[in-house]
């Protein structure tokens, strides 16, 4: 019990010496980059929000939806009363008599107002009417569907700037290791109980190190500008991320996931709407088989004075009207809507087995990153407690510079296997998030 209390011990000691080296590298970062405002503290859902509100793809899809909506609009006005109005001014000439090559010259002015309702169009309308209602609703659909996807991109560049944070962290602890050891090989160099390779190869390993610095604060610098751009913050923004990297075990199966994603994600309910809708499709072109009946009013004014509205006409009318012959247009139309119905049912196929793949694709995912976060949290207990007997050795004169070196590589790449593992189940889980048409709010 002892000997494990004081393990935890070190471990917890090597955890506070990484966050403090990213509390440092941070500090460094704020005073490359000469920005001194307050910094932007965001947590996993406020990004979200933030991204629902300022980014363009959702504002895109919103105003695919509304265009939609009038679109029905319009296929529902096709079946109301329509009233015309036509003024028209003309000036002509005409002989005297038959035969006669003299010309008098006329005006004339006639207005005429005609109101008129279609009765019956075969289901035309009502087709064209259902069917703009389907793709009204898949473009309500696709606004659920761009949520879901904006979600994740916020949730995967979170993590992302998480991830560059504490890669960044070991990458100043992996410097101010190099250093520390740099001047205790430079001490024993001085006294002569060490060779001057021992020197050069530290050397060397610190600027190694040094360069993956340069290189960690870049990553960092271009995740945190990518998630500001996604949710709609100035690049050169200053953001504070309230959470780190964690394990949150999954409770449901990978049948369970797959079930609930084949009843909850809007591309399904977006397929079977484009198959209703060719249904409607091919009623419209049905239609053109079958009579047509309209209701027709007119009431026309004419005079040889302007505006023309001195004598009074009007007409009532019933129109019946049947295509006898079209050569095989309707035929046609007929047929590429039917042809277009197989297109949507196939669709809705390939869209139910991509989901269940990418339900799959993202369980497995997270399954692996699981096992893997077990492990590698071993190894950077094992590699953090081999860095320290080999400092202690080649204290001691017992151990070669290379043990130190080779320790102290393990260590940091144990520390960024624990870190890349972490990473990839929480974007993993949220990968399967979506997959399975988590409701976004």
């Amino acid at each position: 019990m002892a000997h494990f209390i004081g393990e935890e011990f070190k471990m917890i000691q090597r955890v506070w010496k990484v966050r403090l080296a990213a509390i440092v590298a941070g500090g460094v970062l704020l005073i490359n980059s000469g920005v001194w405002a307050n910094p932007i503290n965001l947590s996993l859902d406020d990004s979200v929000a933030l991204a629902l509100k300022n980014n363009p793809s959702l504002q895109i899809a919103v105003a695919g939806k509304d265009k939609s909506l009038w679109t029905v609009e319009q296929a529902r006005a096709g079946r109301g009363f329509n009233l015309g109005f036509t003024h028209v001014d003309e000036r002509y000439d005409s002989p005297w008599y038959s035969g006669s090559s003299q010309y008098t010259y006329n005006n004339y002015f006639t207005n005429k107002a005609t109101l008129t309702l279609p009765l019956y169009t075969g289901g035309k309308l009502e087709g064209l009417i259902d069917e703009s209602k389907e793709n009204y609703k898949i473009s309500g659909l696709n606004v659920d569907a761009t949520k879901q996807q904006l979600k994740l991109s916020v949730t995967t560049q979170y993590y992302n700037v998480l991830q560059t944070k504490n890669l960044l962290a070991v990458s100043t602890q992996s410097v101010a290791d190099f250093t520390a050891h740099l001047k205790n090989v430079q001490a024993q160099y001085d006294v002569g109980t060490v060779a001057k390779s021992d020197v050069l190869q530290t050397k060397v390993q610190l600027a190694n190190a040094q360069d993956g610095l340069i290189k960690a604060q870049n990553n960092y610098n271009l995740a945190v500008a990518t998630l500001a751009n996604t949710i709609g913050l100035p690049l050169d923004s200053e953001i504070v991320l309230n959470g780190d990297l964690n394990y949150q075990a999954f409770q449901l199966t990978l049948d369970d996931s797959v079930k609930y994603a084949l009843t909850h994600r809007p591309e399904i309910d977006q397929a079977k709407a484009s198959i209703a809708a060719a249904d409607d499709a091919i009623k419209v072109a049905r239609s053109g088989n079958l009579p047509t009946l309209s209701f027709a009013g007119t009431n026309g004014w004419y005079d040889k004075e302007f505006a023309g509205t001195k004598n009074s006409n009007w007409m009532v009318s019933l129109n019946l009207s049947l295509n006898v012959l079209d050569s095989g247009l309707t035929k046609s139309e007929v047929k590429q809507a039917e042809f277009s119905k197989i297109s949507s049912q196939q669709q809705a196929r390939q869209t139910s087995d991509n989901i269940a793949l990418e339900v799959r694709q993202a369980y497995l995912s997270m399954k692996e990153a699981e096992e893997r976060i077990g492990t590698s949290k071993v190894a950077v207990d094992q590699a953090n407690e081999d860095y320290k007997i080999a400092e202690v050795r080649y204290t001691a004169g017992v151990g070669t510079n290379l043990d130190v070196i080779d320790a102290q590589l393990s260590l940091a790449q144990a520390e960024t296997n624990y870190i890349q593992a972490l990473f990839d189940y929480d974007t993993s889980k949220a990968q399967l998030d979506k997959a399975m048409g988590t409701l976004v709010k």
